[in-house]
């Protein structure tokens, strides 16, 4: 008898020890909310590695997966879903964002690396109240973006830029009253701007879009730091709007059809580049103090009046393509012999001379063009190709060009 529980032993323990292996699997699984593990298994389903990823390698749903890649839980619900490999040049993802992203509700950030998503970003992206950080940029995603987006009142990110969203920007987006960045550049968005009431606002890049309309007084906060709305269909005033905009570090408005003049207060704010060539803007530039800034592009736009003496501290200035007239001030010289100005261009203007010597030598490191002015250029400078060949501007257009 001894014997044979001595034999039967070694089976009753490996029934046992499996029987704990077994009930660790169900917990393992139970570590995560069913609804959480369904939705996860839909979103795997509908993604797949771009050849050279191997992003997906682990997500193996006998394991936890909360130790997925990219997978981040509190307790026994995902907050954070950052899909694809993170490391510069990664291949990316391909397939759709199924709406099971939705079932997420915990879920406080998400994002896709760039790759080739395609498809409608889902509707049920909308059920995420506790979304704070939203980033699927250089995809392929399309459609309209969803106006539930606007009923999500954590968020502070969004970025959906590089992609081929059409449609018009939710007008729900701008009463977010935590939202921080906007990103939706280089997409296909037409319609108005929206009025953010955030206080917050500090990011917003619109740019290379076919957004029209105008810019109200109170369009932006005070607290933006970066203002990107070049290449669209922008049209009207934005003086207002600027003189109250004075935290800004950066501010592109250019190709658009924005009108009227602008504060010479701007030139004052923290900015580091002024973008504001081919628009319709007009009136004389008139800065208060030396400017600071490293690049201002003024070029192609209709200002007049004489050329501030104030603007020679800029070492990258484009004014080409206005109606300014009168000397060019001798400051602006100095700086452009001893190599502070590299860049002036001031070509296609009405301006009447320069105090330089015609035996000045232009630092290689600098460039200056006088081109298609009322005066013939005093120094040999190579001007940019698209300034034309003609060396002055007819005299029948001096005379009759009062500033």
């Amino acid at each position: 008898m001894a014997n044979q529980r001595t034999h039967f032993f070694p089976l009753i323990l490996l029934c046992f020890l499996l029987h704990i292996h077994f009930i660790l699997i169900l917990n393992v699984h139970a570590i995560l909310d069913p609804v959480d593990f369904l939705a996860l298994q839909s979103i795997r389903k509908s993604l797949h590695d771009m050849p050279g990823s191997t992003f997906f390698s682990d997500w193996d749903f006998t394991s936890d997966p909360c130790n997925f890649s990219g997978v981040f839980c509190d307790s026994d619900r995902v907050v954070s879903l950052n899909l694809g490999d993170q490391r510069a040049g990664s291949p990316g993802l391909t397939g759709r964002i199924d709406r099971a992203i939705g079932k997420l509700s915990s879920l406080a950030e998400f994002t896709v690396v760039p790759g080739r998503i395609y498809g409608r970003l889902p509707d049920s992206i909308s059920d995420l109240k506790n979304l704070r950080f939203l980033g699927i940029s250089r995809n392929f995603i399309s459609g309209e973006i969803p106006s539930g987006l606007g009923g999500l009142r954590l968020l502070r990110t969004v970025d959906l830029s590089f992609n081929q969203l059409a449609g018009v920007i939710p007008p729900a987006i701008g009463s977010l009253p935590e939202l921080t960045n906007l990103m939706l550049c280089h997409n296909k968005l037409t319609g108005s701007i929206p009025r953010f009431e955030s206080r917050t606002l500090s990011r917003v890049d619109l740019k290379h879009n076919g957004l029209s309309g105008s810019l109200g007084p109170n369009h932006f906060p005070p607290s933006m730091l970066y203002l990107s709305l070049a290449w669209n269909q922008l049209t009207g005033p934005v003086d207002q709007l600027l003189n109250r905009l004075d935290q800004l570090n950066y501010l592109d408005l250019s190709l658009n059809r924005f009108t009227g003049p602008i504060p010479g207060r701007i030139f004052s704010f923290p900015l580091m580049n002024l973008q504001l060539q081919r628009n319709q803007f007009s009136g004389p530039v008139r800065p208060l103090d030396q400017v600071s800034i490293a690049t201002v592009d003024l070029s192609f736009n209709r200002f007049y009046g004489q050329v501030s003496p104030m603007l020679a501290s800029i070492q990258n200035l484009y004014l080409n393509n206005n109606r300014f007239t009168g000397r060019v001030p001798a400051s602006f010289v100095n700086r452009l012999l001893d190599s502070s100005i590299q860049i002036l261009y001031l070509q296609h203007n009405y301006l009447t001379g320069i105090e330089i010597s015609p035996t000045a030598v232009i630092p290689l490191r600098s460039s200056l063009c006088l081109q298609y002015n009322c005066m013939v250029p005093p120094v040999e400078a190579p001007c940019p190709l698209r300034a034309g060949k003609e060396k002055t501007r007819p005299i029948a257009q001096c005379s009759q060009w009062k500033g």
